[in-house]
């Protein structure tokens, strides 16, 4: 079953690399939860955590669930080579 470990644990290190945390020495949930703080958190930080909603999300969509979910910690390079083997026998 897929899961979206990959995109958390980015978005973990890029909030805990942040402006908010490691210079501001606020918590990850104060900076997370506070609409003050965000402009602490960069934008990259910001995109991972819709594409982390974005997964979750995707994880109770039954449309996607057959498909597998965009985005959610698997490279294309796996998903490629999983695919091309299983016409190779």
């Amino acid at each position: 079953m897929p899961t979206c470990d990959g995109i958390r644990e980015e978005y973990i290190r890029c909030l805990l690399r942040s402006e908010c945390v490691f210079i501001k020495r606020h918590s990850a949930e104060e900076c997370i939860k506070n609409r003050d703080l965000e402009h602490l958190v960069p934008e990259h930080c910001q995109m991972l955590r819709k594409s982390l909603f974005e997964c979750k999300r995707g994880l109770l969509d039954m449309r996607k669930r057959m498909r597998g979910v965009p985005n959610s910690g698997l490279g294309n390079k796996d998903r490629i080579e999983k695919d091309s083997s299983r016409w190779n026998e």
